[in-house]
């Protein structure tokens, strides 16, 4: 078995989420609960086929992040992994319609943060182990911090007072 990492390519302002699902039919279904949970959503995605032709398979709105998503896809070649780019829309917006969708057996990570994906890969393929998702922690928030941290959630509407 060999370790490696993929690192995830893509703009500062784009959004991702990685997960992982069974059947060939999450790209349909993947397509339809994004295009529910946000009307007008720009996003492309796409999913490593793990037998038969074993393609990457695609779909999305927005040709740019398409494209983002099967090159991303095919450098990760891990079986039944999925890569969703988003635009416009953050993950908290969709997170909940995609984790209902039936085929769907993980997410990784949800993030606008510089990723690495940490792969193992043996003779039969790859899988994903997990992600590295951001830096490093800096230290622990302080008592202003916390109210920063608050004050910013309920400016941009997340929270109430």
């Amino acid at each position: 078995m060999e370790l490696l990492t993929v690192r995830i390519e893509k703009p500062e302002e784009v959004n991702l989420i990685l997960g992982q699902s069974h059947f060939i039919k999450t790209v349909e279904d993947l397509h339809e609960a994004l295009v529910t949970a946000v009307p007008g959503i720009k996003f492309g995605l796409a999913f490593c086929e793990s037998s038969g032709p074993a393609l990457v398979r695609w779909s999305g709105t927005d040709e740019e992040l398409v494209e983002l998503a099967r090159k991303s896809a095919l450098a990760l070649s891990a079986g039944h992994s999925f890569i969703v780019f988003l635009r416009g829309a953050y993950p908290i917006n969709v997170l909940n319609a995609i984790k209902l969708v039936p085929e769907v057996c993980r997410i990784f990570c949800a993030t606008a943060n510089p990723v690495e994906v940490v792969l193992a890969e043996t003779g039969q393929g790859r899988g994903i182990l997990g992600v590295i998702d951001g830096v490093r922690s800096k230290g622990i928030e302080t008592e202003k911090e916390v109210a920063e941290r608050k004050s910013f959630l309920r400016k941009i509407g997340y929270k109430l007072s």
